[in-house]
């Protein structure tokens, strides 16, 4: 029975936006053209994910017991045996994240944040030095993201365990290992919901659509084909 409060409602909400946010973007990224005013917003969308990876680096020291990254199993040996319980039916249960989720989670973070910086120095007028690199996290970044999907389908049909769900309830089965949180901490949700709709807000308000343009902390970003330099070459011909 999924009885057990495991995972608080920040780290819940940050895993939908997080995904929700670099599915959308890179789907734009890999379906509309890179001078398309639609474009830009993959770019804004990268801005968004980056601050609120950097949100859970920080939930990640100061969060409830099970979103800490001291509570990650990151232990290659217990990964190990954690495939090799998937492969012989394997009863045991993690109280949080097992080593599977957990060395996923971290590569995600990294992989985002990784993707988010180098999208950022791209539109300071570094696109060519730093567009590969930004192209391979993405890819990397995808296909991390379909093995763990892979993987959680793996582990609910092997174990008939719906750990899928916790994610959105935060529930998951009571073991005798089990540890769960005294609260869902709303609080601090509604700080991350706040932030992410203010930083939404200030983002829409400094974007110059025209020119597809960001005033950034002072600083302009090109988030899109600069529409000056097309005319400029233009009367040149």
């Amino acid at each position: 029975m999924r009885s057990t409060l495991t995972y608080d409602l920040p780290t819940r909400l940050f895993h939908w936006l997080f995904s929700g946010l670099f599915l959308l973007s890179f789907a734009i990224a890999k379906i509309v053209d890179d001078d398309s005013i639609i474009f830009t917003y993959h770019m804004l969308m990268g801005l968004i994910l980056g601050g609120l990876v950097l949100w859970r680096i920080v939930w990640g020291f100061f969060g409830s017991k099970h979103a800490r990254f001291s509570g990650f199993n990151l232990n290659p040996l217990d990964l190990k045996d954690y495939f090799l319980g998937i492969l012989s039916g394997s009863k045991k249960r993690w109280s949080g994240h097992n080593p599977a989720s957990s060395w996923a989670a971290i590569t995600m973070f990294a992989l985002g944040l990784g993707s988010a910086i180098t999208g950022y120095l791209m539109s300071t007028g570094n696109k060519e030095t730093f567009e590969d690199i930004h192209e391979f996290m993405a890819n990397t970044f995808i296909v991390v993201v379909i093995l763990h999907i892979a993987g959680v389908l793996l582990h609910s049909i092997r174990h008939q365990d719906k750990i899928a769900l916790s994610m959105v309830d935060g529930k998951k089965e009571f073991t005798e290992n089990s540890e769960p949180i005294p609260s869902s901490r709303p609080f601090a949700a509604s700080l991350l919901i706040a932030l992410v709709l203010a930083a939404g807000i200030y983002l829409y308000k400094n974007f110059d659509s025209q020119n597809g343009t960001l005033q950034l902390l002072g600083q302009t970003l090109q988030l899109g084909e600069d529409q000056n330099d097309n005319g400029e070459d233009d009367d040149d011909d």
